[in-house]
């Protein structure tokens, strides 16, 4: 199976370097509100970026885009598939699926998906993400939607035993109120969000931006909207062929967090570890080899 095709967001990161001052005042504009903001016009969003239209015009064209038009249309086919239902994800499949068995065709989608989701994060991003949910001065809420909520489960299981002061927000956002109630500023508020993207997860996140909160979102490739007022944020790339998105890659990526979390603090998680394990003997909760 072919690589699917890059990214407008991916172009524009491999090509940043030769971008010359005013193409980046362009590209990140658009990244910025994106893709919304290069769906206009050539001459509305070099205005709304301003920039030049000739500027806006050489700047595609160092992405490998013939001219504004091509680049446009990629912009709104990525919008597309940002919208796209699962019966739509599927179509898109079954079309496009080159023969073989499922099982090989899976394997490749999910390799795709791990490299390239590996290969657009910034060190340097994660780390600052990871000192973030390592620091116990601030409480660390963890909450996801409709399917991603199990990830959010799975990331408190680790977190909690990592480190201290962790609350795992409930799924049903009508209780949510309460816990903004409690967020000050310094806490963190890690969020998993893909599409179709919920609009109450964005209120949230909104609300605790507001309060001082700092937000590490995993999202897709296309980005939700929780992506403008987040701290961190972290695309993986999720496409498979079939009707659903995989969270191989944003499990990957959050196993990844975990780990490099329980490092950044191991003394203090060390001595949780050893005086979890004691309760654990004393309940006798698991059974033990000699």
């Amino acid at each position: 199976m072919s690589k699917p095709p890059a990214t407008v967001r991916e172009l524009i990161r491999e090509n940043y370097s030769s971008l010359t001052q005013s193409e980046r005042k362009f590209a990140n504009s658009l990244l910025e509100n994106y893709p919304a903001a290069g769906l206009a016009s050539i001459t509305i969003v070099a205005a709304n970026a301003e920039v030049s239209t000739p500027t806006v015009a050489r700047m595609v064209q160092k992405l490998g885009f013939k001219g504004y038009p091509q680049f446009h249309q990629a912009l709104l086919k990525e919008l597309e598939a940002k919208v796209s239902g699962p019966t739509k994800r599927r179509d898109n499949w079954a079309s496009e699926a080159p023969e073989g068995h499922l099982l090989n065709r899976f394997a490749q989608a999910v390799t795709d998906n791990l490299q390239q989701t590996f290969s657009n994060i910034d060190s340097a991003q994660f780390d600052s993400a990871v000192r973030q949910l390592a620091n116990t001065e601030g409480r660390l809420y963890v909450v996801g939607g409709r399917i991603t909520r199990a990830l959010a489960d799975y990331a408190f299981t680790h977190f909690q035993a990592i480190r201290q002061r962790v609350t795992h927000m409930t799924s049903s956002s009508a209780t949510w109120p309460h816990y903004v109630l409690d967020m000050v500023e310094g806490d963190t508020l890690l969020m998993f969000d893909v599409r179709r993207y919920e609009t109450n997860l964005q209120r949230l996140a909104e609300l605790a931006s507001e309060r001082g909160v700092k937000i590490v979102l995993i999202t897709d490739q296309w980005a939700s909207p929780i992506a403008s007022v987040s701290e961190h944020t972290f695309n993986c790339w999720v496409e498979i062929p079939s009707a659903w998105d995989s969270n191989i890659s944003t499990m990957m990526l959050l196993e990844a967090m975990i780990a490099a979390t329980q490092e950044e603090s191991w003394d203090k998680t060390k001595d949780r570890y050893d005086r979890l394990d004691e309760l654990f003997d004393m309940t006798r909760l698991f059974r033990k080899f000699s």
